[in-house]
């Protein structure tokens, strides 16, 4: 965070859309502020594309003065629903609303609006560093309207609600989740007072779609640290009524002294490997699941201990109805975190083992295009506290990558097909469809894969000729 004389603040506003703006307020004489993320992001030094204005009047008379002063070049929308519009200008975007009051029923988030003062409208912005603003009228140009202490809570990385944060939380529940989300994103502290409300109205979070809950998590989830707002959507009790499948992770069990690792904390930590090496969102959602099922296939065996056999392909099956619940995209993206928790034991069983070509062939051809991904994702795996355990997976890992790019500029098996098609199987030896021409096709296919033959067209047709002999097939003549 950065100090900012009030010159040096000016000059945060310099650009022309801004003195555009200031003129036509002036015009209009109506007062004019640019609030919210746009004025926390200058002394955040991040950038912000999001420039959001008050007008105490009517933003839509604001914004259409606006576009006639700026000419053809400006585009204006209006939403007179919501009492807002929207400018863009050579690729900027502006959003107008006038100052405005608001007052909450107890089933919905949506306001009832009066229109209101700038502070009214300060009062009903969620958190005191989301709450400042500076007016761009030309008699105070600049000048910064702070009323709750937003700059002292950003010189202390704190996260605080201006009112009475039980009302700000109960009004809009979704608050709870950008409470969470900011200080996550920001690495700021969720200050005890307002951290204690989020405990107090976690319950009001089932008034929220879960699109909106969705939304607020992928956020989180794209943070550099994303554990953090995991750690505390936990503390204060929301991430049970938001993604409880994943709080079933916590549960410890020991038994003859012998304890498995506690898999949330476990999971969290891949979830922040990973989130040093991909910005993927999809990848990072496949490192939040990849032991989703370990409470369900969780087993006491008393000669090796705890285990969770078939847990990736369990958890596989588990990602559509937690996708479902939560309204996440039931597509591809969605199948390609299947893809990925289904294999991400794969490259981990090979690395722990003798590297065989025939065993890294078959996972490049399971793997096809994610290849790379999935091998992200299972170096993020590796949390073991045995430094020496640790190393020599890594080094294997490297070894698995080098086979992988080695066979794969030899053999060709990422995503291949048989060179020899179902249709010239049946044509050869006058098959119908049929699992004998199947059959076959998967002899050719385990053939290539386990290095028997190369992955070329006379070598599996002489092997289809060989194998089809043995099964008692006749090639006809034709």
């Amino acid at each position: 965070m950065i100090e900012l004389t009030a010159e040096e603040l000016k000059q945060h506003f310099s650009e022309d859309i801004f003195k555009q703006i200031s003129a036509t307020a002036d015009k209009l004489e109506v007062e004019c502020y640019v609030v919210g993320g746009y004025v926390r992001d200058i002394f955040l030094q991040r950038p912000s594309k999001d420039i959001d204005v008050v007008v105490v009047g009517s933003g839509i008379v604001m914004a259409e003065a606006l576009g006639r002063r700026l000419g053809r070049a400006a585009h204006v929308s209006v939403f007179k629903n919501f009492g807002t519009a929207q400018l863009k200008y050579h690729g900027i975007e502006v959003e107008f609303v006038g100052a405005r009051k608001e007052s909450y029923t107890h089933d919905s988030r949506k306001p009832i609006v009066e229109d209101g003062t700038l502070e009214d409208d300060q009062n009903r912005r969620d958190f005191t560093i989301n709450a400042m603003a500076v007016c761009l009228n030309e008699a105070r140009y600049g000048e910064l309207v702070d009323p709750f202490g937003g700059m002292q809570d950003l010189k202390e990385k704190i996260i605080r609600t201006p009112l009475d944060p039980d009302i700000t939380f109960s009004d809009d529940p979704l608050r709870m989740m950008r409470c969470i989300r900011f200080a996550t994103q920001l690495n700021f502290y969720i200050d005890d007072a307002t951290f204690e409300s989020l405990q107090r109205n976690r319950e009001r979070i089932s008034i929220i779609s879960k699109e909106r809950i969705a939304d607020e998590l992928n956020k989180i989830i794209l943070a550099p640290v994303p554990s953090k707002g995991f750690i505390d959507l936990d503390r204060c009790g929301l991430l049970e009524l938001i993604f409880p499948e994943f709080v079933t992770l916590q549960k410890v069990e020991i038994r003859n002294g012998r304890a498995h690792k506690d898999n949330f904390y476990h999971t969290l930590e891949v979830l922040d490997n990973i989130s040093k090496k991909t910005d993927n969102l999809w990848l990072r959602w496949a490192a939040l699941l990849h032991d989703i099922a370990k409470p369900v296939t969780k087993r006491w065996e008393p000669q090796i201990g705890w285990t969770f056999h078939n847990h990736n392909f369990i958890g596989e099956k588990m990602v559509p109805d937690i996708f479902r619940k939560m309204k996440m995209p039931m597509n591809e993206k969605m199948k390609y975190v299947q893809k990925m928790v289904s294999l991400h034991m794969r490259p981990i069983v090979i690395a722990d083992d003798v590297v065989t070509d025939s065993a890294v062939r078959r996972l490049l051809f399971e793997a096809g295009d994610e290849i790379d991904d999935l091998m992200t994702l299972c170096e993020a795996d590796i949390t073991s506290k045995n430094r020496e355990r640790k190393k020599r997976f890594l080094n294997n890992f490297q070894l698995v990558r080098q086979k992988l790019k080695d066979l794969e500029e030899r053999d060709r098996v990422r995503n291949f097909q048989p060179p020899v098609s179902g249709e010239e199987i049946m044509e050869t030896f006058g098959l119908p469809p049929c699992q004998q021409v199947g059959t076959l096709k998967s002899a050719i296919k385990d053939a290539i894969l386990d290095g028997v033959i190369p992955n070329e067209y006379e070598a599996a047709r002489t092997f289809m000729l060989e194998r089809a002999e043995k099964m008692g097939l006749k090639k006809i003549s034709k």
